[in-house]
């Protein structure tokens, strides 16, 4: 069992880190961290003393103040390290530096210190550290003008406002779930690495990326069509547009109804790309799912019967509730890393027509049950 402590472990990267390393319970004990812990000597040595390995996350990338951004940054460092000689430490330090550190900025000139900083004290104390020079990430769940140009469209382009682009450049792009996974194999490593050079797994153009979430938006946030994916990078993009939906605001999405003297015909999916379709029945008072997906896409449309149908962002308490009814059939997405269920909450049976965008594979199902 491997201990793990993340600095910045809410954040954008450090969040999905703590999350991906939860699936594996059995193979990692997590460490639990908040930024108070850098305001106390004696509390942040606690944690230091705890961990096997220490993934520094924990810094300020914008700030009108280009000097307090340095400052701060360099600052974290300098705390940690003291931490690490007072206790005593031999735990392998992984730092994730920046891409811009050839850069003439302040943000990029802080993490080149900080790396040599922790580089230092590694060889003065025969320790273990990987310093990861990484490209621009992006992923659901970032925060608009902070993480990343992508996570700005996303948020605009699903709250009504129309993204300008400044200069567009080739950007070098890596996916958040990537980039975990690079940081999980340093782990496993256990082995120096002072300058690895994380490899971009997307280089393309900023209004590339532009068109395919306008794209997004015109056939998938305005209309339910799931479209043509044809790329990792095109599922890694559109599942990033997903986690910007104001979720409680945007479901159930009501069909539409064709009637005529024979019944009602109604159109539950329009797809630009495969999957898996099934339905089930589901008796009065019974849940079914209770779990969650890192990478599939899934509409659940309810066509007769009464449902309840629950979503919970796995590090988030809020519970998100929808109702909904066959007398006017409607249908919810579910977002990755959201745990899902649905109760039949009437008298009669209840009928659910089920997507998903992969058949079911037992050895590798990205299936993680949790109670909503």
């Amino acid at each position: 069992m491997i201990k793990i402590g993340i600095t910045g472990q809410k954040g954008f990267v450090g969040s999905h880190l703590y999350n991906t390393l939860g699936l594996n319970p059995e193979e990692f004990e997590r460490i639990d961290f908040h930024k108070e812990y850098f305001d106390n000597a004696e509390t942040l040595d606690h944690f230091v003393q705890q961990c096997d390995v220490i993934v520094h996350l924990a810094a300020m990338n914008r700030n009108p103040d280009p000097e307090l951004i340095y400052h701060n940054n360099v600052d974290l460092v300098k705390k940690l390290v003291n931490s690490l000689e007072r206790t005593g430490s031999k735990a392998h330090l992984i730092f994730s530096s920046s891409s811009q550190e050839e850069r003439d900025n302040r943000y990029g000139a802080s993490k080149k210190e900080g790396r040599r900083l922790l580089a230092e004290w590694a060889n003065k104390n025969d320790g273990v550290f990987s310093g990861l020079i990484i490209p621009n990430v992006f992923g659901p769940f970032g925060l608009a003008n902070y993480n990343s140009f992508i996570a700005t469209f996303c948020h605009q382009l699903t709250h009504g406002e129309s993204p300008v682009i400044d200069v567009d450049g080739e950007v070098k792009l890596i996916y958040v779930g990537e980039l975990v996974q690079e940081i999980i194999n340093q782990i496993k490593s256990g082995k120096t690495a002072e300058e690895y050079i994380v490899p971009f797994t997307t280089y393309i153009k900023v209004s590339e990326v532009l068109a395919k979430l306008v794209h997004y938006k015109e056939l998938y946030f305005e209309g339910g069509e799931i479209p043509v994916l044809t790329t990792q990078f095109d599922y890694q993009l559109f599942n990033t547009f997903r986690s910007y939906f104001d979720i409680a605001a945007h479901y159930p999405v009501k069909f539409k109804q064709n009637i005529d003297p024979r019944g009602a015909f109604v159109e539950i999916i329009r797809l630009g790309i495969g999957g898996q379709c099934s339905y089930s029945t589901t008796v009065p008072g019974i849940t079914r799912g209770n779990h969650f997906h890192t990478r599939k896409i899934e509409r659940f449309a309810v066509i007769k019967g009464k449902a309840l149908i629950q979503l919970r962002k796995i590090d988030s308490d809020k519970i998100l509730n929808f109702y909904l009814d066959g007398n006017e059939p409607a249908y919810v997405d579910m977002p990755v890393w959201y745990t899902h269920n649905i109760k039949n909450i009437g008298d009669e049976e209840l009928l659910t027509v089920f997507w998903i965008n992969e058949p079911f594979n037992a050895d590798d199902a990205d299936t993680y049950f949790v109670e909503v």
